[in-house]
């Protein structure tokens, strides 16, 4: 794991990068930053043991019947990757478009799906250790194979800049690779500045040529200036928030973010479970942070009684879907287990018999929810003890009042307010958002209740 000069000079956007050229990134919440001000480079791990395993045996025929069902059901994965989603999330009305501002974009988002990547510029694919399903694109690009854009690239720096140019998305990305930085913020930070200057508070003088609309020239040359921290790019690499205070002028409204954090390419207007993920989400926007809106698009989840997928476009349920979701996110990310099995059928009955073949552990379904709830209340404690409270549960102006006019979520609004007071009962929490004496007790946490009152 290593940081690029982004992080080096702490931009604040800047990410953690592993795995060499195919560059898997810890792209979000300014971490590289973290480790460039530490004056640290890189971090190397190796090993010659083999790992310790209660029962190896049964582990690998558990592992090897659920990988034959995870690389049929993610064959659309395997052979297009994650942008294959690209023009469905465009038909339902989830894609970013012109900076959150735009409903539809039937014809140009063809240009930038995974299908047409793989009729032109794909060369290969690449996947984490072990993986069945491979998602990660490989491209050529100038003469060389590098990493390709993920549907959440392709998303930020395509259709919400207006950019259909394939190969330059991919320049993008690959610049966002060998600098190190966050291809999610840095796509809306382009979005954000093309849009102050289209409104005339970013001039062509400050910005050093015309901010043009689906300009793949502007988007490649601003990431550049965003990952060397210079020019207009120091000013962007702070985040859209910070940008958009140092330039006032009302250039608030077109920063897309919460608590800070830019929106992921995902719309709480086609999917209403968002908005109180965003807004809860203990890191800012985040749709891995509780990951519910795909209960909403077509998955299922038995474990949790949804059966079948979730009507989108209601807000009541949608608290409490939030809460199920935020603790098995948890329980995932502490356990290291990628989000798409998930979708394609591992539950928590596998999850615990993983754990038990792997540690000896005997955890049934309540407990390891428990390990989720306990975590995510947590990490609530620690943003409460920073001053955070329902005040910071909220959204962007843009997507609470303003309808995408268009396309297939054309007059949804979310109604946060409404989600907001379900997810808090629900917790356990408070009306301010708030844990309560009586939840950190039955959580084991009251040790850390000081957090209340910081």
């Amino acid at each position: 794991s290593c940081i690029g000069p982004a992080g080096e000079k702490q931009v604040p956007i800047a990410g953690i990068f592993h795995d060499g050229t195919d560059a898997r990134a810890s792209g979000r919440g300014g971490a590289g930053a973290v480790m460039g001000s530490k004056n640290l480079k890189a971090i190397v791990a190796g090993g010659s043991e083999t790992t310790s395993l209660k029962n190896r045996k049964k582990l690998g025929e558990l592992v090897s019947q659920k990988n034959a069902v995870l690389k049929e059901k993610g064959s659309g994965l395997t052979l297009y990757g994650t942008s294959g989603g690209m023009g469905l999330c465009e038909e339902m009305g989830d894609l970013p478009i012109k900076n959150w501002k735009q409903g539809s974009w039937k014809e140009e988002v063809k240009a930038i799906t995974g299908q047409k990547m793989a009729e032109t510029i794909l060369s290969g694919d690449f996947g984490c250790v072990a993986c069945p399903i491979r998602c990660g694109r490989v491209v050529k690009i100038d003469g060389r194979d590098v990493g390709g854009p993920e549907y959440e690239t392709m998303a930020m720096m395509g259709s919400n800049c207006l950019v259909s140019d394939l190969e330059a998305i991919a320049r993008a990305n690959e610049t966002c690779n060998r600098l190190g930085i966050d291809t999610i913020s840095a796509g809306s930070a382009v979005a954000f500045a093309m849009e102050c200057f289209e409104h005339r508070i970013i001039s062509e003088e400050q910005a050093g040529m015309p901010l043009e609309w689906g300009n793949g020239d502007v988007l490649n040359y601003l990431v550049g200036k965003i990952g060397r921290n210079e020019g207009i790019g120091a000013l962007l690499g702070k985040g859209t928030r910070a940008a958009a205070k140092e330039l006032g002028g009302g250039a608030d409204r077109f920063a897309i973010h919460c608590k800070g954090l830019e929106f992921p390419a995902h719309d709480p207007r086609c999917f209403k479970s968002l908005a109180a993920g965003y807004a809860t989400s203990t890191r800012g926007a985040c749709h891995l942070n509780g990951y519910s809106y795909p209960w909403e698009r077509s998955a299922s989840f038995p474990e949790f009684g949804y059966d079948e997928k979730q009507e989108r476009g209601k807000d009541e349920g949608k608290g409490i879907m939030n809460v199920r979701f935020q603790n098995l996110s948890s329980l995932a990310d502490s356990l290291k287990i990628c989000k798409f099995p998930l979708l394609l059928g591992v539950n928590l009955s596998d999850i615990s018999e993983w754990m038990k073949c792997v540690t000896g552990w005997a955890m049934d379904q309540k407990e390891l929810e428990m390990a989720g709830e306990r975590s995510y209340n947590m990490k609530r404690l620690f943003n409460t003890g920073h001053g955070l409270s329902r005040k910071e549960d909220i959204l962007p102006e843009r997507i609470m009042k303003e309808p995408r006019g268009s396309g297939g979520s054309a007059e949804a609004l979310p109604d946060l307010e409404l989600q907001l007071d379900e997810y808090y009962s629900c917790r356990g929490w408070d009306e301010k958002g708030l844990p309560t004496l009586e939840k950190l007790e039955e959580m084991g946490l009251r040790e850390f209740s000081h957090w209340l009152f910081s």
